[in-house]
């Protein structure tokens, strides 16, 4: 069996800054981001747990770790997505997010979903 074209997600992220959330002043940076997730493979998967490092532009990192997304351990059937929306919060202007989803195939299979490092920059700090 091709465990590659069972289990296949194409994860998607959009991102942006919230002004009337952040205090500059007080180092205070609120990003919100969008992730859709799709099954592009031929079965069934169920996200259990999420893993975030998020690194500022001072270095500094942070790892999440947690139970599902937004409260859902969603379960994505092949060809469907599931989008979700969240929050970080940085020190700085500028960082970076990556991490991966710890997901379930119907057959029982485990397996690990890379989550692309992505940018996080309030508006006109990066050209």
């Amino acid at each position: 069996m091709d465990e590659t074209a069972d289990y296949t997600l194409e994860i998607q992220i959009a991102t942006r800054f919230l002004d009337d959330e952040s205090v500059p002043d007080d180092d205070r940076y609120v990003f919100a981001y969008t992730i859709r997730i799709r099954n592009i493979g031929q079965r069934p998967a169920q996200l259990l747990a999420r893993h975030w490092i998020i690194t500022d532009a001072n270095g500094k990192v942070e790892e999440v770790r947690g139970d599902g997304v937004v409260g859902e351990q969603p379960r994505i059937e092949p060809g469907e997505a599931f989008t979700y929306t969240s929050g970080a919060v940085l020190e700085t202007p500028v960082g970076t997010m990556q991490g991966s989803y710890d997901m379930l195939g119907d057959d029982g299979a485990q397996f690990e979903a890379p989550i692309p490092p992505f940018t996080l920059s309030i508006p006109r700090t990066l050209h």
